[in-house]
């Protein structure tokens, strides 16, 4: 015999009915959908399938097959380029990741000064990457930039930029000097969120900040880490407007790096078709990267580092 009641059945039918609130229909994610479709699945399937034509950009594409890509692998200047861009992005995170990560550490504190302080160094984050370059540029020309009366006092040659080691490093310089900031942002996040009883407890067994900060900090914070090691190799491997305004792949081809490569392809022989296939080998390049970082880092099978808590 039953013995439910009105009551409790309505109140059933309410906890059924509440159960689905605050499950949004898949009808809110299509805007998302079809703009990522637009502008990213479209373009990429277009540049796959060009892979695989001979192109000149005015007349139709003509079908060679796998002509273009038995080419790439044969072809001294993309293995010059993709060798040039591991090295490339190589610097960039040994430059930008420590520094980023203990500026972010300290933009999490309450110093008096930090809201200032940080406020003035996210500042090249609003500039264009355009502009920056040609402020670097027109800084380190050997013959009216400020490098010129600077660099002999500090002990750099002023042409810095006509050989190829400062040539690279200058690139990877200010890539870093824009894109820090935003890391920095990320890891002031990631600082903010770990609990503060872990740090209470570490300094009443006497451990100083250094300690808290190499078993407290850096394992709180190895999720953060991995976000932003991909989005710094990623961003790293399709540096095009830096190299093109400042070294324009020079001196010779030491800084014609994979985008860069693409470009001249494309714009200047106008081999639309080879450039389409260096194109789909710098995306396939840039995601086994990512997935090969969230692999071995167990980004994929994250917990959160405050269940516990």
């Amino acid at each position: 015999m039953s013995t439910a009641t009105p009551l409790t059945k309505k109140r059933g039918g309410s906890a059924a009915a509440g159960s689905n609130v605050g499950r949004p229909h898949v009808a809110w994610a299509l805007p998302g959908i079809l703009f990522f479709a637009v502008f990213a699945i479209v373009p990429l399937a277009l540049a796959v399938y060009l892979s695989f034509c001979d192109w000149d950009g005015l007349n139709s594409p003509t079908m060679t097959g796998l002509d273009n890509w038995t080419r790439l692998f044969k072809d001294p200047e993309f293995t010059q380029a993709i060798w040039l861009s591991f090295l490339l992005t190589t610097i960039s995170w040994a430059f930008q990741t420590p520094v980023a990560l203990l500026l972010g550490v300290w933009a999490a504190g309450r110093q008096r000064s930090r809201a200032v302080l940080s406020a003035i160094f996210f500042i090249p984050l609003l500039l264009s990457s355009t502009a920056i370059a040609m402020l670097f540029h027109a800084l380190l020309d050997p013959n009216f930039g400020v490098i010129k009366t600077i660099g002999p006092w500090v002990g750099i040659d002023p042409n810095i930029m006509g050989n190829s080691t400062g040539a690279l490093l200058t690139v990877a310089f200010v890539g870093g000097w824009q894109f820090m900031p935003f890391h920095t942002l990320i890891y002031q996040g990631g600082a903010r969120q770990i609990p503060e009883v872990l740090y209470q407890a570490a300094s009443i067994d006497g451990a100083g900040m250094v300690r808290q900060f190499f078993h407290i900090t850096l394992p709180q914070l190895r999720n953060t880490i991995t976000t932003s090691s991909v989005l710094m190799i990623v961003g790293s491997l399709t540096y095009f407007d830096t190299v093109l305004i400042m070294t324009k792949g020079g001196p010779g081809t030491d800084t014609t790096v994979l985008p860069y490569l693409m470009y001249r392809t494309g714009f200047q022989t106008y081999d639309l078709g080879y450039a389409a296939t260096i194109a789909t080998a710098l995306v396939i390049v840039a995601t086994g990267l990512s997935l090969v970082l969230v692999r071995f880092s167990g980004f994929g099978s994250m917990r959160s580092t405050r269940e516990g808590m």
